[in-house]
């Protein structure tokens, strides 16, 4: 059998604690649905290498950052967005 080294720490797993309410970008806008139209909106989630931020960064729900990813392909996919950044 293995024993346990009671000297070392338990793994961490789960959710940090809420230290303070992040503010969320998307609720500011005031919009039920991202719209793949709206360059203005996806541009602001989008990183200068043309990549979507991650929803650490963009502190959306996960419902609204699975939102933004389909618009995104979707404006890419007809050219209104490029898939790659400036260079």
């Amino acid at each position: 059998m293995a024993r346990m080294d009671s000297g070392a720490a338990p793994p961490r797993r789960g959710r940090r604690a809420p230290d303070r309410a992040r503010p969320r970008k998307y609720t500011r806008i005031n919009s039920e649905a991202v719209d793949y139209k709206d360059l203005n909106l996806l541009r602001r989630f989008l990183s200068d290498k043309g990549k979507t931020r991650g929803r650490r960064v963009t502190g959306l729900s996960r419902k609204h950052q699975r939102q933004l990813s389909v618009a995104v392909k979707r404006a890419r996919e007809i050219a209104l967005l490029p898939y790659v950044g400036e260079r």
